[in-house]
């Protein structure tokens, strides 16, 4: 059974994040039973919750704007959909301006079958919706899916999202499909022929363009994250971001977050390397051209899942999940200088590691918020606040 640790949780100080910081529980609208919780920024840059929701008809994809103390009224994106349930495969609503919104998901529509498939449905409005339309030309029944989105400069929209042909055989691919504002797609395109075949994309938009992390493949199944960055509508060459040198041959489904304000960057990531389960965070002051020498921010046996929110000076909050002496997970979060340096531990759940998804912290100009699963409630909530 899942436990907020209410008492560390309105009594742990960060150092850090440009303030003195501590977390506090936070409501939230989704109905019991929510799962796949996701962030973004609202157009006025208030936090934006998503997920998906149970319904007598079938599953919705909602979401809910927070400004001030307040939730706005729960929209409905998609209903009565096949919703793919696996924490990795998170479903993201973005809002690019008042006038422009996009939202992705991946459906897992027979049982028994590796089909997947990854769909778009855009808005101008953000609650009239259009039909949902299949994000990539490839309609044979495989895996489609481990997507992430961000805003391109002229107003379109990039998904980036893994193709996997022959299945667990590899090799997967690294593409991205882009999609005008009507969610028509404008083009696609292969990145990385040979990836990670089941580990999450990951994106964000730095003062130059894209910034891209996802976990890459050697022929030799070393499996350390690989950034590419767009920039003046060219692609960098596929760098790796610090050479872990994991060798695994099998799938972790674990990959690296990052996040971007202005010209810097935060990659965090989940490696086995050496036999020693960790979560590292690396900075990067050139818009992730070159990246510091990573912190190791887990204390002990990690389970990955790592997520990290950034703010305007470089300093982050990155999350985690780790093992918990006894048999449980925990989820677990502290906040990193910008010179590396890593501020106290704090404990926000415990629980079964299944049930309490893929915990996902972001910033915001209204500051920076956490979610994770809870099996009774559903989601759960937190922001990290000034300690008064």
């Amino acid at each position: 059974m899942l436990k907020l640790f209410t008492a560390l949780l309105m009594a742990a100080v960060l150092v850090g994040f440009s303030q003195t910081l501590e977390v506090q529980p936070l409501a939230n609208p989704a109905a019991p039973g929510s799962l796949q919780s996701n962030w973004s920024a609202a157009p006025d840059g208030s936090p934006l919750l998503s997920w998906v929701e149970p319904s007598k008809s079938g599953a919705l994809l909602r979401y809910a704007i927070r400004r001030g103390s307040a939730w706005s009224e729960p929209r409905t994106v998609v209903a009565n959909r096949h919703f793919f349930r696996h924490p990795a495969e998170v479903p993201e609503v973005l809002a690019v301006s008042d006038h422009q919104w996009m939202a992705h998901w991946v459906e897992a529509p027979a049982e028994g079958s590796d089909a997947e498939y990854v769909y778009v449905s855009s808005s101008s409005d953000g609650v009239r919706w259009t039909p949902p339309a299949m994000a990539h030309k490839d309609r044979s029944p495989v895996e489609h899916g481990l997507a992430s989105m961000a805003a391109n400069a002229n107003g379109e929209i990039s998904l980036f999202w893994l193709e996997m042909p022959k299945g667990e055989d590899g090799p997967g691919y690294l593409m991205r499909t882009v999609v005008d504002a009507s969610g028509k797609e404008v083009k696609e395109e292969r990145l990385d022929p040979d990836v990670c075949e089941c580990c999450p994309t990951a994106v964000a938009r730095t003062a130059q363009g894209l910034l891209v992390a996802y976990r890459g493949r050697t022929p030799e199944n070393i499996r350390d994250i690989l950034t590419l960055r767009l920039e003046n509508g060219q692609w960098s060459k596929p760098k790796v971001l610090h050479a872990d040198n994991w060798s695994l041959n099998a799938c972790p489904t674990n990959a690296a977050s990052v996040a971007a304000k202005g010209n810097r960057a935060a990659v965090a990531w989940y490696t086995g390397a050496q036999n020693s389960p960790r979560v590292e965070v690396a900075f990067s002051r050139d818009n992730g051209t070159t990246f510091d020498a990573p912190v190791v921010v887990s204390t002990g046996h990690a389970f990955g899942y790592a997520s990290v929110a950034l703010d305007e000076a470089g300093w982050a909050i990155v999350s985690w999940l780790e093992d918990n002496p006894g048999g449980s997970t925990r989820v677990l979060a502290r906040s990193v200088t910008a010179a590396g340096a890593p501020g106290p531990v704090i404990a926000l759940a415990e629980g079964g590691k299944s049930t309490l998804g893929y915990p996902r912290v972001f910033g915001s100009s209204a500051g920076a918020f956490i979610a994770w699963g809870n099996a009774k409630p559903g989601i759960e909530t937190a922001r990290f606040g000034q300690k008064k």
